[in-house]
């Protein structure tokens, strides 16, 4: 049994599991912290974004003024945003038997592989996964489509020239390998791909292995994937979360008797508490509209910003915020807010029983409903004649490299009444605001992570028990910030298999029994030997 492991982003995951003559690529995650080398695409002509200048090297040699331009001391990319992709030369991908996804932010880079590869198999994910990737997709597509950017830019991927860039260009890995945007229609294709699966539900492959999701906790139809044949038994772990949120619970008995449990997607925030960052994200965004500025808050289309929404309706009233808009701005917005409300099955008891009584299950319907939240495909049309300020806008992209979040941080940005609060933790925000620096606004750090932290993992498996556990080397030593913190890292008896991207480990499976079908008459001649 090998594992090939096509990702080094610990909470992006892309591995491919060969178990039984069967090839199984367990999530594709799309790696978008790449797009922070390049400049914002404003939606209006920045002439800030157009005066920076080119970068030539000081000795004069290297002369890139077209490809790269220098901002606050920084070299960024003069191109469309380009994503870095899972390893495509460790193995033959045509050979994929199936692809198992077990949330919709570990999905993002499916087109590439179903549409590039020669792929013909089948793609299993729950119905919320299927249609809220479908969303985020959709998103990122427009933001890329409607700021075309006609010049691309490959002279500084060069070897000799990129060793010869600033940091931290000079250090970026694999950008031969790094790709623009896909199209709608790679989309459309890839997605018709996709077989449903419901929670518990055992999907037979080739008479070899069957396949099951258990809840995750972590997200609208997370999963975490059992993969088992006769005598042994595969649990694949991927952001889950034990905390009390809007998905149902996470199933942990049925990780019970693992031979082998692979553990990806731990929270990238262990210690923050996400109680605390959203008690932080009310007191500063209400201070901020008290003191009369605006409040930004760049964030994904789905997930953290349901649970953003329905803490600030609690919390509008009792912080005299009730007069405040607040606008949500994405060209799937109301796609994903009706969504959130109907998939109520996958969703925590507590909100399924909402459902019956009949009320919405998220608050935010009745946000709506009285005016204080509305919602824009884009600042374009409807949304420029409503608009009226102080206010709190949520929008994306969370690298703050494209979608309306550009406008808003080139119209806010000169004023330190305006504050941005980040509440995603996919990107480092020095990194995200470092092109629009100098910058007056004030900014906050309040990361919401709810996937599992160390401690809360450590106990996860003294109770299910697996024989060998398998992880990301990042999760096997302390974070090099704080290489002091032992308890930031997996310690266990016997210690986790580390993989890092490109690796291929063999993984300690010794097979006991093995079911075998035999025609009666070769059965009968049989001879069997004592021990």
């Amino acid at each position: 049994m090998k594992l090939y492991c096509l990702s080094g982003h610990p909470t992006l995951p892309c591995n491919v599991l060969k178990f039984k003559s069967t090839t199984i690529m367990l999530d594709c995650g799309l790696d978008t912290t790449s797009v922070l080398n390049f400049l914002p695409l404003p939606l209006v002509h920045s002439p800030r974004l157009s005066k920076l200048p080119g970068w030539i090297s000081k000795d004069g040699t290297i002369n890139l003024e077209k490809e790269l331009k220098d901002c606050a001391g920084r070299v960024f990319v003069d191109s469309q945003p380009e994503f870095c992709l899972p390893e495509r030369e460790l193995l033959d991908l045509s050979t994929i038997d199936v692809i198992l996804i077990s949330n919709y932010h570990c999905m993002m880079a499916l087109p590439y592989i179903t549409e590039h590869t020669g792929f013909t198999g089948t793609v299993y994910a729950t119905e919320p996964t299927l249609q809220i990737g479908r969303l985020l997709m959709e998103e990122v597509v427009n933001f890329m489509e409607r700021v075309p950017k006609a010049q691309s830019a490959t002279c500084w991927k060069n070897k000799e020239i990129q060793r010869m860039l600033p940091g931290p260009l000079k250090d970026a890995v694999d950008v031969w390998t790094w790709k623009r945007c896909y199209s709608m229609q790679e989309v459309n294709s890839a997605l018709s791909k996709v077989q449903l699966v419901g929670y518990s539900q055992k999907v037979e492959l080739f008479g070899a292995v069957q396949v099951s999701p258990l809840s995750s906790g972590y997200s609208l139809g997370s999963s975490n994937w059992i993969i088992q044949s006769h005598h042994e038994k595969v649990s694949y772990v991927s952001g889950s979360s034990l905390l009390t949120t809007h998905p149902q619970p996470m199933d942990q008995s049925s990780l019970k008797n693992s031979d082998v449990l692979i553990l990806t997607g731990l929270t990238q925030m262990p210690t923050a508490n996400p109680d605390g960052m959203l008690g932080e994200f009310c007191s500063n965004l209400a201070m901020t509209i008290r003191a009369g500025g605006n409040v930004l808050v760049p964030c994904y289309s789905s997930g953290v910003i349901y649970d953003l929404l329905e803490c600030l309706y609690q919390f509008i009233e009792s912080a005299s915020l009730g007069t405040t808009p607040f606008y949500f701005i994405s060209p799937v917005a109301n796609s994903s807010l009706e969504f959130s409300q109907i998939f109520a099955e996958w969703l925590c008891h507590n909100k399924q029983t909402k459902v019956y009584l009949p009320e919405p299950p998220f608050p935010h319907a009745e946000l709506i409903q009285t005016n204080k939240l509305k919602h824009y495909p884009s600042i374009h049309g409807d949304f420029s004649s409503e608009f009226r300020q102080p206010c709190v806008v949520f929008t994306g992209h969370p690298s703050l490299r494209f979608g309306d979040v550009v406008h808003f941080m080139e119209l806010w940005g000169k004023s330190s009444l305006n504050t941005i609060i980040f509440t995603e933790p996919d990107f480092s925000y020095l990194d995200a605001l470092a092109p629009y620096q100098p910058l007056a606004m004030k900014c906050v750090y309040c990361p919401i992570d709810t996937r599992l932290n160390f401690h809360q993992v450590s106990k996860l498996l003294k109770e299910v028990q697996p024989l060998h556990v398998v992880c990301p080397e990042q999760y096997t030593q302390p974070p090099l910030t704080q290489s002091h913190r032992s308890d930031l890292m997996l310690e266990l008896q016997p210690p986790p298999m580390p993989y890092r991207r490109c690796s291929v480990l063999n993984l300690p499976f010794r097979r006991r029994y093995e079911r075998v079908y035999i025609l009666p008459e070769v059965s009968e001649q049989v001879v069997h030997f004592p021990l």
